[in-house]
């Protein structure tokens, strides 16, 4: 299956999706970043679950009370240290006022059905993604005759498009047809059966019909389109049998907010003007597709062989991750990034655009951790543009997030709660973890603010940025107040979401989040510095916002400085009254190294090494398959590569599914992960191992570039195509045994950073445009100045074997 395809940028499984019910978690999925499609793989009945990123239901944007009268409250029980009664006070005050808000969850589209006789046992099963097309890939035998099925979602005649084929003529018998999908959920049995009431489905030479109504009156559904190449078709019940064909190609155009016969006549015209030849119509996709997929690529391993998933996960179960498993995985999240989300549309979600039942767990966008994960590794991986949707996406919200402000905390500004949903930006998870937690906005901000560094887009700057900056630095201004020595006193405060361990319960009673409002927290802190800082530099850069400029500077003279346990580790609270607590799966108080750019050892040394003793000091037991990807990015950042290489292997063993959808954890219980009974669907992971990959690779900020930072002793040679700094882009060539480095700098920009060369290099020249010079750092590090559009080339010139000769 796909011959002329590098395995690296294939998946190739030899098992249908075989999970019992739920079966849409094993399936392939395509997509172009507003429809997706998933494929089960069966063989006689095959289904595609379809969706659409707009169709969402069941959700409630309730209206906030004014409750900002309990922040003083709060804050007063704190300060006699009645820290259980001040953990709940805002949260039992609003659900006093009867409010009620309810996220909204995705609904599935519905699913397009194939059935087919088998009149053999089949042989030769296997199924697939090509990433290089995003085709998706069912074959096998009966007998002497090969039967294939093809899928793509086109990026650019928006559609999907089905194909079925034979390797002799006339052997096609199917019945085709778009249903209601299914739930396997007993809780969601009537809103599904709300639903159904509400199907209609028609069929009418060559074309199917399918709709139902959502809970506000607006249809969704979709037309198809069947062109046959020989045989015979005839309707049947709201479904088309096909006898007796060579091939099938399946079109079809869906909808999710209108009236059903007005849209079905509409996407039957456009239908009707398409051409059909499945050739064409990828050929077109690929025009967009393709410069996408390869914006940037990379090799780890020189292996030529195919390998299954089944193989490659087994080898990871049995001893660690082979390098092509972590090759598969980066292009892999990748693709679901390219095929999930696009600018324009919504933001890439928990379970992409392949979510297969009415009401899925953390289906929602959540701002404490996992959104962001999803986008780390956009920049650098040349999709600066997609950090528009989520840009985007929360703008569109702000209105709910000033309301969230003034009535929480009496507070101008934004406050956004960790949960959302599309038209819902009010709380709705109303526990203490979630709403005493305010640095959501600030961590979002650096989104924003590294979309205009990547890109240089000034507009954007000043347009949406810094507006969106200037009030979340409006929020800290009235929310934080200053204590003894000048210093700010952040209360309430919260590390996402660990509790103190001197405020875990006793004994062995599990209580998620027993008591995470505190004082401090070193995350918080971290946040708004970034954001501050980043404000005025930006300000300065579009001359905006100057006469709020030294109010911003003297902000930022009142954070205090971040603090260290007695083991010289830095403190998850910046508050003496409450103790690191490392068995929790979140790293939040290692946001100055990572995902911020603060700490960095060529200017802190001592405190980067806190840092790291803070990082060392977690517990395996208490992680998740999105942690793991998060723990290797921040190995990643501390030059660690065997450990952030031991963070992905742990994953691969304990949160991967056979067609490399990641899981919240180890629902099996095998020691690695949390131990909870139910394993969601969670695709941030894949994304954050995208990022960690990178990361391992690469290291850039505005200032420096660091060539294999944190290269595990594996990934002896390789190589980097398109890897993007702030303003430009890099490709580079290693081979540890041979002390063999080469690198291309190519600026954008004008370009002015310091590189630091690989740590293994002995000696190296440079060729090209640009000044170079040696930095104060050492003799790895070099300071580069480049203007736009300039080329320099760096490179090793003694290798292992002209040393020995």
């Amino acid at each position: 299956m796909f011959d002329h395809v590098a395995d690296r940028n294939k998946l190739i499984l030899q098992y249908p999706a075989s999970w019992w019910r739920n079966m849409w978690r094993e399936a392939l999925p395509a997509g172009n970043g507003e429809t997706g499609a998933a494929v089960y793989g069966a063989i006689k009945k095959e289904t595609i679950l379809i969706n659409h990123s707009g169709l969402w239901h069941m959700g409630v944007k309730g209206e906030l009370p004014d409750v900002s009268h309990t922040l003083k409250e709060t804050r007063e029980l704190m300060d006699q240290g009645k820290f259980d009664q001040a953990n709940w006070h805002l949260t039992k005050e609003v659900k006093k006022r009867d409010y009620f808000a309810k996220l909204a969850s995705p609904l599935p589209l519905g699913d397009l059905q194939v059935e087919m006789n088998c009149e053999a046992g089949f042989s030769d099963y296997s199924r697939g993604i090509n990433m290089e097309t995003g085709e998706v890939c069912v074959s096998w035998k009966e007998k002497e005759k090969r039967f294939t099925r093809s899928l793509f979602v086109s990026h650019f005649d928006n559609i999907i498009v089905y194909k079925i084929e034979a390797n002799t003529k006339n052997s096609i018998n199917a019945k085709l047809g778009i249903c209601l999908h299914p739930t396997d959920t007993p809780r969601i049995q009537d809103r599904y059966d709300e639903l159904m009431k509400t199907v209609g489905t028609i069929a009418d030479n060559h074309y199917f019909y399918y709709k139902a109504t959502n809970e506000d009156g607006a249809d969704f559904g979709a037309v198809a389109r069947i062109i046959a190449e020989g045989g015979e078709q005839e309707a049947e019940q709201g479904n088309i049998r096909c006898f007796n064909s060579t091939s099938l190609t399946v079109l079809v155009k869906v909808f999710v907010d209108g009236d059903s016969e007005q849209q079905w006549s509409q996407l039957r015209d456009e239908l009707d003007d398409m051409d059909g030849n499945y050739e064409k119509l990828l050929n077109s996709h690929l025009e967009i597709y393709q410069p996408l997929y390869f914006s940037s690529a990379l090799r780890i391993t020189s292996d030529e062989q195919e390998h299954s998933n089944e193989e490659l996960l087994l080898q990871a179960y049995k001893g660690k991750a082979p390098s092509r498993l972590i090759e598969k995985l980066w292009s892999y999240g990748r693709y679901l990034f390219i095929s999930g989300t696009k600018p324009g549309c919504q933001p890439f979600a928990m379970y992409g655009l392949w979510h297969g039942d009415y009401q899925l767990m953390w289906s929602h966008r959540m701002a404490n951790e996992n959104i962001q994960m999803m986008y780390w590794h956009a920049s650098v991986g040349g999709l600066s543009e997609y950090n528009l949707s989520l840009v985007d996406y929360y703008i569109r919200l702000m209105d709910d997030f000033r309301d969230n402000a003034m009535k929480l905390f009496g507070c101008r500004g934004i406050y956004i709660p960790a949960g959302s949903t599309p038209g819902i930006g009010k709380p709705n998870q109303l526990v203490p973890v979630i709403m005493s937690w305010t640095s959501a906005a600030g961590w979002l901000a650096q989104h924003f603010y590294e979309y205009y560094q990547f890109s240089g887009d000034q507009v954007f700057l000043k347009e949406k940025a810094l507006p969106f900056m200037k009030e979340v630095a409006m929020f800290y201004h009235d929310f934080l107040v200053v204590g003894e020595g000048g210093l700010y006193q952040y209360y309430p405060s919260v590390s996402p979401e660990n509790t103190p361990a001197n405020y875990m319960p006793q004994g062995n009673k599990q209580v998620p989040h027993p008591m995470p409002t505190t004082i401090n927290a070193t995350m918080d802190f971290a946040i708004m510095k970034e954001l501050l800082a980043n404000l005025i530099e930006g300000s300065s850069h579009v001359s905006l916002y100057e006469e709020e400029v030294p109010a911003w500077q003297d902000m930022l003279g009142k954070i205090p400085d971040y603090q260290l346990n007695h083991d010289g580790s830095v403190r998850e609270w910046m508050n003496e009254q409450f103790d690191d607590n490392e068995e929790h799966r979140h790293l939040s108080h290692i946001y100055p190294v990572f995902p911020g750019r603060e700490v960095v050892k060529e200017k802190n040394e001592v405190l980067f090494e806190s840092f790291q003793k803070a990082v060392q000091k977690r517990k395996l037991g208490a992680q998740t398959s999105w942690s793991f990807a998060h723990m290797a990015s921040i190995y990643a950042r501390l030059e660690d590569g065997n450990r952030a290489l031991l963070c992905l292997d742990r994953l691969s063993r304990a949160c991967l599914l056979n067609n490399l959808y990641t899981v919240h954890n180890d629902w099996r219980n095998m020691g690695l992960s949390m131990e909870i009974n139910y394993a969601p669907v969670q695709l941030d992971a894949n994304l954050g191992i995208v990022n960690a990959v990178q990361e391992m690779l690469f290291y850039v900020s505005t200032s420096m570039i660091r060539f294999l930072p944190a290269l595990p002793a594996d990934w002896i040679e390789g190589r980097v195509c398109n890897f993007h700094f702030f303003t430009g882009k890099v490709n580079f060539d290693w081979n540890v045994s041979e002390t063999m480095f080469s690198a291309e700098i190519v600026s954008v920009r004008t370009s002015i950073f310091t590189i630091c060369l690989p740590k293994y290099l002995e000696d190296y020249e440079w060729i090209g445009e640009g000044e170079v010079s040696m930095s104060e750092y050492g003799e790895r590090y070099l300071d580069i100045k480049m203007k736009p559009n300039q080329t320099l080339k760096i490179q090793s010139t003694t290798r292992r074997g002209d040393m020995d000769a």
